[in-house]
């Protein structure tokens, strides 16, 4: 079997580190052409310059997808680069964790506007170009979060759980034209903001164990667990 994503065209928020890191790189392997939408410009450019190491092609885009104006230019950046976009896999996000009532309307609104509207406002500004063609996927990494309510997590979860009613929302309305739609729902993934969180502990291989045993297979994930089920549901 040929590479699965051959002549593909891929916006990856949060593309530079990660599950991000592991999906674009992945769907580089696999022919994609691979747009890394990165807050941080650095962090995005070693990363396209990885995959360009190893023959795969790739460019970043400095995007913060709480903006409007960002969210615009990387459209346009993507079309300028290489074409059309015929994936998108909204991954970027942030963990925002507060008691309800010492939550402020900062904190609130930068949680939705990143885990929420961002994904809304770039599924927009793609799928025009999906639907002309006829032919398109869009892949949200959402959260446990999205149907388990833990106490001291808010408001994260309220945005996940808005992720998957948009997620289903899209699907329905524009499956029969083309686009796919799905949710992705991990669970706790080996990054460095979760080794951020273990040594935030006084013992961070307590913190750890415990963390590894919420899950039915005892064991947090990798990223690239997670890049697989993407490539699937973005692949014909």
């Amino acid at each position: 079997m040929g590479p699965r994503l051959e002549g593909e065209i891929a916006i990856i928020t949060g593309g530079g580190q990660g599950i991000g890191s592991a999906i674009s790189s992945r769907f580089a392997r696999e022919g994609a052409r691979v747009v890394i939408a990165q807050r941080s410009v650095d962090v995005g450019e070693a990363q396209a310059a990885a995959i360009r190491a190893e023959g795969g092609q790739a460019v970043a885009i400095a995007t913060d997808v709480g903006s409007a104006t960002d969210i615009e230019a990387l459209v346009t950046g993507t079309l300028e680069a290489f074409g059309a976009p015929s994936i998108l896999v909204n991954n970027a996000g942030i963990a925002v964790f507060e008691d309800p009532l010492e939550l402020d309307r900062e904190q609130w609104e930068r949680c939705m506007k990143v885990d929420l509207d961002g994904v809304w406002w770039l599924s927009q500004a793609v799928l025009p170009h999906m639907l002309a063609d006829e032919r398109g996927a869009i892949v949200n990494i959402a959260s446990s979060h999205s149907f388990q309510i833990i106490p001291g997590c808010f408001p994260y979860p309220v945005a996940k759980h808005g992720l998957i009613g948009l997620t289903r929302a899209l699907a329905a309305e524009y499956g029969a034209r083309g686009v796919r739609v799905n949710a992705i729902c991990p669970g706790y993934v080996e990054t460095a903001g979760l080794e951020a969180y273990f040594d935030s502990f006084p013992e961070p291989e307590t913190e750890r164990e415990r963390v590894g045993g919420l899950h039915v297979v005892a064991r947090i994930a990798s990223p690239e667990e997670i890049a697989g089920p993407a490539l699937f549901l973005a692949s014909s």
